[in-house]
């Protein structure tokens, strides 16, 4: 099976399973985007995913390998929407802003300032997430439910970044019933936040390994990679 071949059955498959979770939940597919996060993989399978059309918002975790590959003579004509969802260092934002049209892992106003200067020198608008953390790893980033409104309500103030949601990374486990409460907290906070009557709202919870969980309970841009990706002698 070659590379286009292979790419088509896996999205197939990834989007027959958000259809089963909305049909679960009660909920139109059509208000679920699929991101394709696209860190690991290959540009031939990059490339690929593409080209079918069916998938236009792609996720990246490093500011200098994404500026690589998308600014490169075979992705830069690309019609992608670009999203970073790693950490973002301040030394980094002026490089973001440019590259990349959602930033989904703010959780520092300093940050999200110099993003906010960069931005206006560009004459851009950049969307950006609120990151919440769902663990107690010192490694993860995010700020809590507590504080996330008290960010969301600053961003607002910053004229060429546009807050339209709220993105979170779950504890890494397969327990449906140990992620739903998490992802239920995380919704309840986006619906107080972030009202239906905004042009642009977008609730970012679930990978590979739970997305489907998260759609049941509310996500609206779950991001897959591995699972897009994944070869013939891998476990999708």
């Amino acid at each position: 099976m070659n590379a286009a071949d292979r790419i088509e059955r896996n999205v197939q498959r990834v989007e027959n399973a958000i259809c089963a979770a909305c049909r679960r939940s009660g909920r139109n597919p059509q208000n679920v985007t699929l991101m394709a996060v696209t860190k690991y993989a290959t540009d031939e399978d990059v490339w690929a995913l593409l080209s079918s059309g069916r998938i236009r918002h792609i996720g990246e975790s490093r500011v200098q390998q994404a500026a690589a590959r998308w600014t490169s003579a075979r992705f830069a004509s690309c019609q992608t929407i670009k999203h970073f969802i790693g950490h973002l260092q301040k030394n980094k934002a002026a490089q973001a802003a440019e590259l990349f049209d959602f930033i989904d892992s703010i959780d520092d106003i300093r940050t999200a300032c110099s993003l906010n200067d960069h931005a206006l020198r560009l004459q851009k608008t950049l969307h950006v997430l609120v990151q919440i953390k769902l663990t107690h790893k010192e490694s993860q980033s995010g700020v809590s439910l507590e504080e996330a409104p008290v960010l969301v309500r600053q961003l607002q103030n910053l004229q060429n970044l546009r807050p339209c949601g709220y993105m979170a990374i779950a504890p890494q486990t397969d327990d449906p019933q140990t992620l739903r409460p998490l992802f239920r907290q995380v919704k309840n906070a986006f619906d107080r936040d972030f009202p239906p009557a905004l042009p642009q709202r977008y609730l970012s919870l679930g990978m590979s390994a739970d997305f489907e969980t998260a759609v049941e309970e509310g996500s609206t841009l779950p991001r897959v990679g591995s699972k897009l990706f994944a070869t013939d002698s891998e476990e999708l």
